[in-house]
């Protein structure tokens, strides 16, 4: 076990956790200019951008193992990897909680929230095209959302949950609704469709 926690990662990925609710919480609320493609802009923040480095990070420990020796070997180091992911997505739910309550900062929720949404995007796509296109295709999300998720009036569209407001119950249920398709696809893929990392 802790030859794999070190395979993976941990400590940098628990590091990257506390780091990005440090900075969700110092400049979270900050917005950034970003011009939309679909309707009116509307308040991009700091704070939909930096959550997706823990999912990031959760790649970089998962593309550190083979996934084809892994794949077949005896112990269940997939099922691992899903815990592990799990883990970082509750931890950060457990944080936003705390930090709403001690210092009633809504940022905190949409930390916590879109923290664990970009996780199970990563583990949905992981064992599709690997963790090394998995991690870009992460960080198209924000951008695509900020440049085409808004609509009349500059409020984000339905589907684009991590641009909803703290008090969004459909962006908590469609966050949630992406970790559990992540968990899904994680347990139950066995081999990429595409691997980048094949490609020499």
């Amino acid at each position: 076990m802790i030859w794999w926690l070190k395979i993976r990662a941990a400590p940098a990925l628990a590091v990257g956790l506390v780091g990005t609710f440090t900075m969700g919480l110092l400049v979270g609320s900050s917005e950034l200019p970003v011009p939309a493609l679909a309707g009116q802009a509307g308040q991009f923040l700091v704070g939909h951008l930096i959550t997706l480095a823990p999912a990031v990070l959760l790649m970089f420990g998962m593309g550190r193992g083979d996934l084809r020796t892994e794949s077949v070997a005896s112990r269940p180091t997939r099922g691992w990897d899903v815990v592990l992911a799990l883990a970082t997505a509750s931890a950060s739910l457990a944080m936003a909680v705390l930090c709403h309550l001690l210092w009633s900062t809504e940022i905190a929720i949409v930390l916590g929230r879109n923290i664990s949404g970009y996780i199970g995007i990563a583990l949905f796509l992981h064992p599709l095209v690997g963790h090394r296109a998995a991690g870009a295709l992460i960080a198209v999300v924000p951008l695509f959302c900020a440049a085409a998720g808004w609509g009349p009036g500059g409020r984000p569209e339905p589907w684009a949950w991590l641009l909803h407001s703290a008090d969004s119950l459909l962006a908590v249920a469609l966050a949630a609704a992406t970790l559990a398709a992540g968990v899904t696809m994680a347990l139950t893929r066995r081999k990429p469709l595409w691997d980048i990392n094949s490609i020499r």
